[in-house]
Order: C-alpha cells, then sequence, then structure tokens
C-alpha cells in the first residue's frame, strides 16, 4: 500500500451545483468556503487562476487535485495545507471535494481527519442533504455518504502475472473499483492501483471503510505471496538489478520507461533485493511527471529536456 485517500464531496443548499453557477457566483460560494474553515486548520487559500498550467498539472500528477479540476480555473479555488495532506477543491464537480491522504493503510485516520474538518465547514454553512438520499451531489453515484474512500497500491507481481483482471472483476461484486493511479481510463503506469469504494447510497461511512480495508489487506497478501514467488527466479533478481543499473546510469528517462523501471526497482526494494529507500522511490515516481519535472525546472521544458532532467534527477537520488 502506497497511500490512502478520503474524498468528501458536499454542496451548499442555497446554491445551484457548479455547472449551473457563474464564475462571480461560484467565487462567492468559494469566499463562503474559505472563511467557514476554521483558522486550526491552516489551509492556504488559492485561486487556481494565479497558478500556471504546470503548476496545476503538477498538482493532478501528485493527486492533490483531480484531473477534471485541472482542466479548467474557471471560478474555482484550492484550499491546501502546507504537508499537502489535505486539501479542499471548491467547484469542481460539487462546491467542496475535501480530501485528506495519508501514507500507507490510514483509511481510519483519514477520515477522521476529514470527518472533523467536514463538520467544522457544516457549522457555518448548511450542506444539501436530504433524509432518504444523505448528501445531494451533482452525480447520483456520488449520493449518500458523498463518501470516496481510496487505497494506492503497487501490485508489480500480480501484474506480471496477469491476475488483475481477475481481481478487478471479482472485487467489482464487492462494491468496490480497482482502476489505474489516476482514476477512470487511465493506465497502470508503474504497476499502481487504486482501488476504491463504488457504492455510497444505503451503506454508513464506517461500512464502507472496513470493506474496503479487508479486500485490500487481501490484495496486498495476494501481491506479498505472488513477489515471493516471482523474487525465488534469477531471471527477476536480474531483471530488477537491470532496472536499477539504467536508473543510476541512464541520460535520457521517458515517462513510461522510467515507471515501469522505477516499478521493478521498488519491487526489489521491498523484497529485500536492494539496498534502496521504497519511500524514495514512491516520492521519484509522483514527483518526476510531466508537469511537476517542469514545476522543478521552474520553467516549460520539451519532451526531450524533461527526459534529460528525469535522468539526471534519479541519478543524483538514487
Amino acid at each position: 500500500v502506497i497511500s490512502t485517500r478520503i474524498r468528501l464531496a458536499r454542496n451548499l443548499a442555497d446554491y445551484p451545483f457548479p455547472a449551473r453557477l457563474d464564475t462571480k457566483t461560484r467565487v462567492a460560494v468559494n469566499e463562503l468556503v474559505r472563511d467557514a474553515v476554521p483558522a486550526a486548520a491552516n489551509l492556504h487559500y488559492i485561486e487556481m487562476k494565479t497558478l500556471t498550467q504546470a503548476q496545476i498539472v503538477s498538482l493532478a500528477e501528485r493527486h492533490i487535485i483531480s484531473p477534471e479540476f485541472a482542466s479548467s480555473a474557471d471560478g474555482r479555488a484550492l484550499l491546501l495545507s502546507d504537508d499537502e495532506e489535505i486539501s479542499v477543491m471548491l467547484n469542481e464537480e460539487d462546491h467542496i471535494r475535501l480530501q485528506v491522504m495519508k501514507p500507507g493503510l490510514a483509511l481510519a485516520d483519514a477520515y477522521d481527519t476529514a470527518d472533523k474538518l467536514d463538520t467544522a465547514i457544516n457549522d457555518k454553512l448548511r450542506f444539501a442533504f436530504d433524509e432518504h438520499l444523505g448528501y445531494l451531489t451533482e452525480c447520483p453515484t456520488n449520493l449518500g455518504t458523498g463518501m470516496r474512500a481510496s487505497v494506492m497500491l503497487h501490485l508489480p507481481a500480480l501484474t506480471a502475472l496477469n491476475r488483475v483482471g481477475t481481481l478487478a472483476a471479482t472485487v467489482s461484486k464487492l462494491g468496490l473499483t480497482i482502476r489505474g493511479a489516476y482514476g477512470e481510463g487511465s493506465a497502470p503506469l508503474g504497476d499502481l492501483y487504486q482501488i476504491s469504494n463504488q457504492v455510497t447510497l444505503g451503506i454508513s461511512e464506517k461500512s464502507a471503510i472496513e470493506n474496503l480495508k479487508t479486500i485490500v489487506l487481501q490484495l496486498a497478501a495476494q501481491e506479498r505471496a505472488a513477489r515471493t514467488e516471482l523474487l525465488k527466479t534469477v531471471e527477476t533478481e536480474d531483471m530488477i538489478y537491470r532496472a536499477y543499473g539504467v536508473l543510476k546510469s541512464a541520460r535520457l528517462l521517458n515517462t513510461k520507461e522510467f515507471m515501469q523501471l522505477a516499478s521493478q526497482v521498488r519491487m526489489g526494494a521491498v523484497g529485500g533485493v536492494l539496498q534502496v529507500d521504497a519511500n524514495s522511490i514512491n516520492d521519484l515516481m509522483f514527483t518526476l511527471q510531466p508537469a511537476g519535472i517542469n514545476t522543478l525546472a521552474g520553467k516549460t521544458l520539451d519532451a526531450h529536456e524533461r527526459d534529460i532532467e528525469r535522468a539526471k534527477i534519479v541519478r543524483e537520488r538514487l
């Protein structure tokens, strides 16, 4: 397990959904929510129009905002903590998309943090809520709890053994979905997958979290068992050392190649083959996406220049 995320969708009762608001009213909603957040939360208010496109895309690459939120800055704002653990997207699909991310498997902890901030905002603003349907959201699939709990998993062994498709079909029957790291329609670059609850209506937050945690632990156990078998072979060990050698020496690394090699090195790190910190590999996999490199460089690089810069940073870090 790489990380845990809890996201709550909320709307203000006195305003139509964001799709029906003009820019001026969206800004008014943003400021209402900003002023309702307790000062103790220490969240910075950022109008999306003040950020460069590279900065916006980099936030999406690091899962702080959604790709949909990154697609337009019109009347949108972000509340963000210094450690980027808490983020609140304002006027995405809903007025409020409150998100808490934690490293590792920390569903209860992440939900507790999100619930406290949600309650504090609700004490000052009236959320759109129905006795039978629960929290009202623009998309009917979020009705009820308005909660999406998700866990990021690194599954290189199960991917290599072509078992992920079967597992995805199985968990879908249990009200869960497995997708690529960047959500619906995204490819599992670096063997990273996101598993999350599909059901939000007629189920409590606690039940949804417990269900997800149970399945995640089973998937993790299956990945570890598959990894143990693969790591017994000299072919897998050779693959890991070759990947490590390329990352330490390469002068050019495109995104796809880097993610594949980083996945293999991370498997070697957690499997005890390499003396490499797995968390440092995690960090590289999320910060060295295209817009992330532009942000680190402080300028817009073309694809070739990014590949040079990515290889340079990887060499230095390893």
